[in-house]
């Protein structure tokens, strides 16, 4: 009999079927066993019997994570067993037979139950088994999908930007460094971004979904060293509001998916959907300080970029006066923002550049770039960079570039402050930070 996945179940009531999957839960009450059956669609209650000998006989020794494969009579349960709450709550199988395709060790913890972060990670392959952490990672997997979804249907290309490369395009220090050929020193690219506004010469209008590295010496709750970058540009820009407008858009019609795809997931996460007006607020980053020394009395209007607890106060303060769990902060100082990054001639000493915050932290990067030849590379040589190192990409603009801009976006701390979790590393399947690769490093955290 072919297999068929518990979410099929309803359309063979008082049929046979076979099943294939994991134990997720074994409960016995007297000589009756019930067994909760999980594959890729959800889970099902099964109903062993002393009857059905073979069986029965069969499913002794099965416990949490065996693998099994059952044929059996699929049946309504009895009206006062229903459980609305439950995947197939209504149904249950009447196993007839049984049998272990691979038995399985007893688990170093019970399963679904709560645990620290460090045994959550160094389990990872069968604590990704737990209910929530398979919800975390399918609200991912829906985010990734709407977001190639909205840029598609946008006319967008995706493209696949190399790892490895000859220099870093943000002009930091936090570079991971690796021997190439020929003894040559080539570094983990820390964006897209280079590569992004040459695909803007040749498609217009591109986006790319990758790892990126920054070697960054700190472990905290929003910071990763390898993680997921969803990033795109558009060339004909008139200014950096398109790109905020555009991201705008990106974002809205995510949202508009999670809530058909997982809406249960963020019910059963106790979290509520994000507020996304028709227009996001925005303001200067000299008009942020102010307004925070305004309202706070602390004063950060000489820094050249905000704080954590100003990033969450200004959070805190979209949502209370504009209804909006985003904010964009624009216009960020010269010597803050990358080479590339577009100055604003009407407000000198500052770039049409924009961070995104959502929830507290700063969630997206973008704005408008440099597309002049000879004005980027003058930025460069500003920056104490040698144009001639970056030739290669230089090529582009030397042979016509339009005026355009972009974003890059992390998928996993994106994914943190949908769900509400404390944590960016429960939003990351295999983190990677200065304390962990997969086990853990160092005693410390």
């Amino acid at each position: 009999m072919e297999r068929i996945l518990t979410k099929e179940l309803h359309s063979h009531l008082n049929q046979s079927a076979t099943l294939k999957g994991w134990v997720d839960v074994r409960r016995d009450h007297g000589k009756l066993m019930f067994v909760d059956l999980r594959d890729r669609s959800g889970t099902v209650q099964l109903v062993i019997l002393p009857a059905h000998e073979e069986a029965y006989k069969a499913a002794q020794d099965i416990r949490a994570e065996w693998v099994i494969e059952i044929e059996g009579e699929v049946h309504a349960r009895p009206e006062h067993m229903k459980n609305e709450k439950e995947d197939n709550g209504d149904v249950e199988i009447e196993v007839t037979a049984l049998s272990v395709v691979s038995a399985a060790e007893t688990l170093p913890f019970e399963r679904n139950t709560e645990v620290n972060l460090d045994t959550l990670l160094d389990y990872r392959p069968l604590t990704l088994r737990n209910d929530r952490e398979r919800r975390i990672f399918k609200v991912q997997s829906e985010i990734v999908n709407a977001y190639r979804d909205a840029l598609r249907k946008r006319d967008f290309i995706e493209f696949q930007a190399p790892k490895i490369v000859g220099g870093d395009a943000e002009g930091g220090a936090h570079v991971f460094k690796i021997e190439y050929l020929n003894d040559k020193t080539a570094y983990l690219a820390t964006s897209p971004q280079l590569y992004k506004q040459v695909m803007v010469g040749v498609y217009e209008r591109v986006y790319s979904i990758g790892d990126v590295f920054r070697a960054e010496k700190h472990s905290t709750t929003r910071h990763l060293n390898e993680y997921t970058s969803l990033d795109a540009e558009m060339g004909f820009i008139c200014d950096h509001t398109d790109i905020m407008d555009l991201l705008s858009d990106v974002l809205r019609d995510i949202i508009s998916e999670l809530k058909k795809s997982t809406k249960e997931v963020f019910d059963d996460f106790g979290v509520s959907l994000p507020k996304c007006p028709e227009k996001f607020p925005h303001m200067k980053l000299k008009e942020a300080q102010e307004l925070i020394y305004k309202e706070t009395k602390e004063d950060c209007r000489d820094e050249k970029d905000l704080a954590p607890e100003h990033e969450r106060w200004l959070s805190e303060y979209a949502k209370k006066e504009y209804d909006s769990d985003f904010i964009f902060i624009t216009h960020f100082p010269r010597e803050k923002t990358a080479f590339y990054a577009y100055d604003d001639p009407e407000d000198e000493g500052y770039t049409k550049y924009f961070d995104l915050l959502f929830r507290g932290v700063e969630l997206c990067s973008g704005g408008q770039r440099m597309h002049e030849y000879q004005k980027l590379k003058e930025k460069m040589v500003w920056k104490g960079l040698d144009p001639e190192k970056f030739e290669f990409y230089l090529q582009a603009f030397k042979y016509g570039m339009p005026p355009h801009g972009g974003w890059g976006m992390g998928l996993e701390r994106l994914t943190q402050k949908f769900l509400n979790l404390e944590n960016v590393k429960e939003a990351t399947l295999f983190p990677r930070e200065i304390n962990r690769i997969d086990a853990r490093l160092s005693e410390s955290e």
